[in-house]
């Protein structure tokens, strides 16, 4: 790459970009190529129609730049769904959720429901999280004998927030990557953001459409009455509640000290202050989480070290397609960097006028209406964004908000070409017109209120 230049000009390099947006986009929805293959193939041509070198194409740009996502993205997110599975076997939702409904009162179930589903969603992805939690939530509804609508949504909305918004779900983990975001400022924004959205577009949502549409309670999944292989000694809720801090105070202990640095209020090069970033670095805190885990919600429980060794085990399958399409996003994105796309871009958005984080949210909104996965939607517009971020020059915390700001585009107006769709659709038993008033309307406002706070929070910081 070295004394190779860009010869085409903005026009040609927006017009190929353009261009590779929407082939991706029909390979996907017309075609149903499978993302990662999707993302490789774009990319490889992007990089031969933007007249980069061939002979550096394959090593210098595609894989180097998919090593390197990876490096950033794949151990968060394996230890994450380790984490995920051993308190998702463990019995701690339905202990969980029982504490909190004892705790806010049978009136508040829906609260109670939303708030074990915020917790248990921290490490736990969206589909996971859903077939967990719903038998919980019908057998509540079933005990208030209530229509399920107020329950569920309250729940799903509170599990979509987390994997949409807070790091260790791929997502922001990769938009992180790509913008050069801390994840402790991710989080420490992403939490109130989080909350607030899950209050109006999925508690009090619930509420409000519950008196309108009638959904009944469904003979789907277990109803929350246990079966042969749920646990005989399920975890307290005390101790899942526990394990949950454990990632997060380190991380925030990482953010702290990294503040105190920029003050000068203690000195970096110090030993103690070098250790206690690296225990609350995130791949460090994620891993004394999982061996923690491991130990109280495993062998301290009287699992053998053979069934944790599987569960363990059975964690990674379903996260390896994850990891690898956000490797591939990152590869996509490296090509637009190297091609000089991503620069051109970002002249083009100045010359318009439009602000870089309106930007990032409206391409992940486009990505996500057209695609459907909130995960590739956001993981391909940060990639996209990325060089007109680093143009921008934010500070941390600015970053941070346009991590959100991205996200929060990401997961808007839900319908058909989204797997969530049919997914919450099944699972309640409702049809298509009952989906679209339920779960669309709880995405978009999710997108909305999550935009508009992670402005808000842009512009304070």
């Amino acid at each position: 790459m070295d004394g190779w230049t860009q010869t085409l000009g903005t026009g040609p390099l927006l017009g190929i970009a353009a261009g590779a947006i929407l082939l991706i986009l029909l390979l996907i929805i017309k075609f149903r190529v499978h993302a990662l293959l999707t993302l490789v193939l774009v990319s490889l041509l992007t990089a031969v129609a933007t007249g980069l070198p061939m002979g550096a194409i394959v090593n210098d740009v595609l894989v180097k730049n998919f090593g390197g996502t990876l490096g950033g993205v794949a151990l968060l997110v394996g230890l994450g769904a380790m984490l995920g599975r051993l308190v998702e076997t463990s019995g701690g939702a339905q202990s969980l959720a029982d504490a909190l409904i004892r705790l806010f009162g049978e009136k508040r179930a829906p609260f109670a429901l939303g708030v074990a589903s915020l917790i248990f969603g921290f490490p736990i992805f969206f589909d996971a999280g859903l077939v967990v939690m719903l038998p919980i939530v019908f057998a509540t509804a079933r005990r208030m004998k209530q229509d399920v609508l107020p329950y569920a949504l309250s729940s799903i909305g509170a599990f979509s927030v987390m994997h949409v918004f807070l790091p260790p779900h791929p997502g922001p983990i990769a938009a992180s990557e790509f913008y050069g975001a801390n994840i402790g400022h991710v989080l420490l924004i992403g939490l109130p953001v989080a909350f607030i959205a899950w209050y109006f577009s999925g508690y009090m949502l619930g509420k409000v459409l519950g008196r309108k549409i009638h959904v009944p309670v469904p003979d789907l999944l277990s109803g929350g009455k246990q079966d042969e292989d749920a646990p005989k000694a399920p975890a307290k809720a005390g101790t899942v509640i526990g394990i949950m801090l454990i990632p997060m105070l380190l991380i925030f202990l990482n953010t702290g000290l990294a503040t105190l640095i920029s003050e000068g209020v203690v000195d970096k090069g110090e030993t103690w202050v070098q250790t206690l970033r690296m225990i609350g670095s995130t791949p460090v805190a994620l891993l004394i989480s999982v061996l923690v885990a491991m130990f109280v919600l495993g062998r301290k429980r009287g699992e053998q070290a053979s069934a944790l060794e599987k569960t363990i085990d059975g964690a990674l399958g379903p996260v390896c397609s994850v990891i690898l399409i956000t490797g591939a996003g990152g590869m996509f994105g490296g090509v637009l960097r190297a091609s000089g796309i991503g620069k051109a871009l970002a002249d083009s958005m100045a010359d318009l006028g439009i602000p870089v984080l309106l930007g990032c949210f409206l391409v992940a909104l486009a990505l996500r209406i057209a695609q459907g996965s909130a995960t590739v939607a956001l993981t391909t517009a940060a990639a996209l964004m990325a060089p007109a971020v680093a143009a921008a020059g934010f500070s941390d915390w600015q970053l941070a908000c346009v991590v959100l700001a991205t996200a929060a585009g990401s997961v808007g107006v839900s319908h058909f070409n989204d797997s969530g769709f049919w997914l919450v659709g099944r699972l309640l038993d409702m049809d298509v017109p009952t989906t679209l008033k339920t779960w669309t309307v709880n995405q978009t406002l999710i997108a909305l209120i999550g935009f508009t706070l992670s402005a808000l929070a842009f512009a304070v910081v």
